[in-house]
Protein backbone atom coordinates (compact mmCIF):
# COMPACT_ATOMS: atom_id res chain seq x y z
CA UNK A 1 0.00 0.00 0.00
CA UNK A 2 1.32 3.38 -1.01
CA UNK A 3 1.89 5.69 1.41
CA UNK A 4 -0.41 8.64 0.10
CA UNK A 5 -3.52 5.44 0.27
CA UNK A 6 -2.22 4.62 3.73
CA UNK A 7 -2.39 8.61 5.15
CA UNK A 8 -6.20 8.60 3.42
CA UNK A 9 -6.93 5.92 5.38
CA UNK A 10 -5.65 7.22 8.69
CA UNK A 11 -7.64 10.43 7.83
CA UNK A 12 -10.87 8.37 7.33
CA UNK A 13 -10.67 5.72 10.17
CA UNK A 14 -12.16 5.94 13.80
CA UNK A 15 -10.31 3.63 16.12
CA UNK A 16 -12.35 1.01 18.47
CA UNK A 17 -13.46 3.12 21.52
CA UNK A 18 -12.98 6.24 20.03
CA UNK A 19 -16.71 8.26 20.51
CA UNK A 20 -17.10 10.85 17.02
CA UNK A 21 -19.56 13.16 16.34
CA UNK A 22 -20.57 12.70 12.30
CA UNK A 23 -21.76 16.30 12.12
CA UNK A 24 -18.42 18.18 13.57
CA UNK A 25 -15.75 15.27 13.19
CA UNK A 26 -16.29 14.61 9.84
CA UNK A 27 -16.67 16.87 7.03
CA UNK A 28 -19.64 15.47 4.67
CA UNK A 29 -18.52 17.98 1.53
CA UNK A 30 -15.31 16.19 1.48
CA UNK A 31 -14.43 15.39 -1.68
CA UNK A 32 -11.14 13.63 -1.44
CA UNK A 33 -8.57 15.93 -3.48
CA UNK A 34 -5.37 14.24 -2.45
CA UNK A 35 -4.24 13.32 -5.64
CA UNK A 36 -4.30 13.80 -9.26
CA UNK A 37 -6.15 11.42 -11.62
CA UNK A 38 -2.93 10.21 -13.40
CA UNK A 39 -1.65 9.79 -10.36
CA UNK A 40 -4.76 7.58 -8.63
CA UNK A 41 -4.83 5.66 -11.84
CA UNK A 42 -1.16 4.23 -10.80
CA UNK A 43 -2.04 4.01 -7.18
CA UNK A 44 -5.05 2.09 -7.67
CA UNK A 45 -3.35 -0.23 -10.00
CA UNK A 46 -0.63 -0.97 -7.20
CA UNK A 47 -3.13 -1.41 -4.35
CA UNK A 48 -5.06 -4.10 -6.72
CA UNK A 49 -2.25 -5.83 -7.20
CA UNK A 50 -1.35 -5.38 -3.66
CA UNK A 51 -4.69 -6.78 -2.44
CA UNK A 52 -4.45 -9.98 -5.25
CA UNK A 53 -1.22 -11.07 -3.08
CA UNK A 54 -2.66 -10.10 0.37
CA UNK A 55 -5.73 -12.52 -0.94
CA UNK A 56 -3.43 -15.67 -1.68
CA UNK A 57 -1.66 -15.29 1.64
CA UNK A 58 -4.93 -15.24 3.41
CA UNK A 59 -6.01 -18.51 1.69
CA UNK A 60 -2.82 -20.02 1.93
CA UNK A 61 -3.02 -19.44 5.37
CA UNK A 62 -6.17 -21.12 5.86
CA UNK A 63 -6.45 -19.14 9.60
CA UNK A 64 -8.38 -16.03 9.09
CA UNK A 65 -11.36 -14.74 7.31
CA UNK A 66 -12.03 -11.32 5.71
CA UNK A 67 -15.34 -9.99 6.33
CA UNK A 68 -16.05 -6.56 4.74
CA UNK A 69 -19.27 -4.44 5.73
CA UNK A 70 -20.70 -1.69 3.17
CA UNK A 71 -23.64 0.29 4.74
CA UNK A 72 -25.01 3.14 3.16
CA UNK A 73 -28.51 4.91 1.91
CA UNK A 74 -30.03 3.66 -1.45
CA UNK A 75 -28.12 4.95 -4.59
CA UNK A 76 -25.12 5.47 -2.20
CA UNK A 77 -23.02 3.19 -4.69
CA UNK A 78 -22.32 -0.03 -2.53
CA UNK A 79 -23.01 -1.84 -5.65
CA UNK A 80 -20.51 -0.15 -7.77
CA UNK A 81 -17.80 0.30 -5.28
CA UNK A 82 -17.77 -3.41 -4.43
CA UNK A 83 -17.42 -4.45 -7.75
CA UNK A 84 -14.62 -1.64 -8.22
CA UNK A 85 -12.62 -1.95 -5.34
CA UNK A 86 -12.45 -5.84 -5.66
CA UNK A 87 -11.92 -6.09 -9.25
CA UNK A 88 -8.38 -7.42 -8.82
CA UNK A 89 -9.39 -10.31 -5.98
CA UNK A 90 -9.60 -14.07 -7.07
CA UNK A 91 -13.70 -14.07 -7.21
CA UNK A 92 -13.22 -18.09 -5.95
CA UNK A 93 -12.32 -16.65 -2.70
CA UNK A 94 -15.36 -14.32 -2.25
CA UNK A 95 -18.51 -14.47 -1.49
CA UNK A 96 -21.04 -11.13 -1.30
CA UNK A 97 -24.29 -11.20 0.35
CA UNK A 98 -26.81 -8.47 -0.32
CA UNK A 99 -29.17 -8.52 2.87
CA UNK A 100 -33.01 -7.29 1.48
CA UNK A 101 -35.86 -7.51 3.33
CA UNK A 102 -35.64 -10.65 5.42
CA UNK A 103 -37.35 -13.63 4.20
CA UNK A 104 -40.53 -15.66 5.82
CA UNK A 105 -37.70 -18.00 6.85
CA UNK A 106 -35.11 -15.67 8.02
CA UNK A 107 -38.16 -13.81 10.21
CA UNK A 108 -38.51 -17.56 12.26
CA UNK A 109 -34.80 -16.74 13.44
CA UNK A 110 -33.11 -14.27 15.28
CA UNK A 111 -31.88 -11.04 13.68
CA UNK A 112 -28.28 -12.27 13.76
CA UNK A 113 -28.82 -15.69 12.06
CA UNK A 114 -28.99 -14.35 8.45
CA UNK A 115 -25.74 -12.75 8.84
CA UNK A 116 -24.36 -15.74 10.74
CA UNK A 117 -24.88 -18.07 7.69
CA UNK A 118 -23.19 -15.74 5.35
CA UNK A 119 -19.76 -15.71 7.13
CA UNK A 120 -16.92 -16.05 5.11
CA UNK A 121 -14.69 -19.31 5.75
CA UNK A 122 -11.24 -19.44 7.17
CA UNK A 123 -9.22 -18.08 4.11
CA UNK A 124 -12.08 -16.59 2.39
CA UNK A 125 -13.44 -12.86 2.09
CA UNK A 126 -16.94 -12.28 2.92
CA UNK A 127 -18.78 -8.98 1.86
CA UNK A 128 -22.06 -7.70 3.40
CA UNK A 129 -23.53 -5.52 1.04
CA UNK A 130 -25.60 -3.67 4.22
CA UNK A 131 -25.86 -5.80 7.22
CA UNK A 132 -27.48 -6.42 10.49
CA UNK A 133 -26.88 -2.65 11.27
CA UNK A 134 -30.09 -2.02 9.61
CA UNK A 135 -31.20 -3.48 12.84
CA UNK A 136 -30.73 -0.39 14.34
CA UNK A 137 -31.49 1.96 11.91
CA UNK A 138 -34.41 1.10 9.77
CA UNK A 139 -36.26 -1.40 11.85
CA UNK A 140 -35.86 1.58 14.64
CA UNK A 141 -37.27 4.10 12.51
CA UNK A 142 -39.79 1.81 10.75
CA UNK A 143 -42.03 -0.22 14.12
CA UNK A 144 -43.71 -2.32 11.45
CA UNK A 145 -40.49 -3.93 10.60
CA UNK A 146 -40.12 -4.80 14.53
CA UNK A 147 -43.71 -6.44 14.13
CA UNK A 148 -42.96 -8.70 11.80
CA UNK A 149 -39.95 -10.48 13.93
CA UNK A 150 -42.67 -12.05 15.96
CA UNK A 151 -40.71 -11.42 18.82
CA UNK A 152 -42.06 -11.78 22.77
CA UNK A 153 -44.19 -8.51 23.83
CA UNK A 154 -42.11 -8.16 27.06
CA UNK A 155 -39.49 -8.09 24.82
CA UNK A 156 -40.45 -4.61 22.63
CA UNK A 157 -39.47 -2.43 25.52
CA UNK A 158 -37.97 1.06 25.65
CA UNK A 159 -34.58 -1.07 26.19
CA UNK A 160 -34.63 -3.54 23.02
CA UNK A 161 -32.47 -0.90 20.91
CA UNK A 162 -29.94 -0.99 23.72
CA UNK A 163 -30.28 -4.57 23.67
CA UNK A 164 -29.29 -4.99 20.51
CA UNK A 165 -26.23 -2.47 20.21
CA UNK A 166 -25.19 -4.75 23.13
CA UNK A 167 -25.79 -7.56 21.40
CA UNK A 168 -24.12 -6.77 17.65
CA UNK A 169 -20.67 -5.90 19.68
CA UNK A 170 -20.86 -8.41 21.44
CA UNK A 171 -21.28 -10.85 18.31
CA UNK A 172 -18.62 -8.63 16.19
CA UNK A 173 -16.66 -9.66 19.70
CA UNK A 174 -17.02 -12.98 19.05
CA UNK A 175 -15.74 -12.99 15.45
CA UNK A 176 -12.59 -11.30 16.22
CA UNK A 177 -12.05 -13.46 19.01
CA UNK A 178 -12.49 -16.38 16.05
CA UNK A 179 -10.04 -14.89 13.68
CA UNK A 180 -13.02 -13.19 11.61
CA UNK A 181 -11.42 -9.72 10.48
CA UNK A 182 -14.28 -7.05 10.35
CA UNK A 183 -13.51 -3.81 8.21
CA UNK A 184 -16.69 -1.98 8.25
CA UNK A 185 -17.12 0.72 5.89
CA UNK A 186 -20.24 3.37 5.78
CA UNK A 187 -20.97 5.46 2.21
CA UNK A 188 -21.99 8.79 1.09
CA UNK A 189 -23.91 10.05 -1.73
CA UNK A 190 -23.65 13.79 -2.44
CA UNK A 191 -26.55 14.74 -5.11
CA UNK A 192 -25.07 17.91 -5.37
CA UNK A 193 -21.72 17.09 -7.26
CA UNK A 194 -21.96 13.44 -7.80
CA UNK A 195 -19.36 12.23 -5.57
CA UNK A 196 -19.05 8.70 -3.71
CA UNK A 197 -17.12 8.63 -0.77
CA UNK A 198 -16.58 6.20 1.51
CA UNK A 199 -15.76 6.33 4.85
CA UNK A 200 -13.37 3.44 6.93
CA UNK A 201 -15.77 3.23 10.88
CA UNK A 202 -12.84 0.87 11.89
Amino acid sequence: MTKTMEKLLDSLRVTPGKKIDLRNDYDPGHIGHFMAKDEAEKTMAADIQFMSLQQDKLYAQDTYALLIIFQAMDAAGKDSTIKHVMSGVNPQGVQVTSFKAPSAEELDHDYLWRSNIALPRRGDIGIFNRSYYEEILVVRVHPKYLDRQHLPQQLRDRNIWNRRFEEINNFEKYLTDNGIIILKFFLIFLPANLHTKWRALY
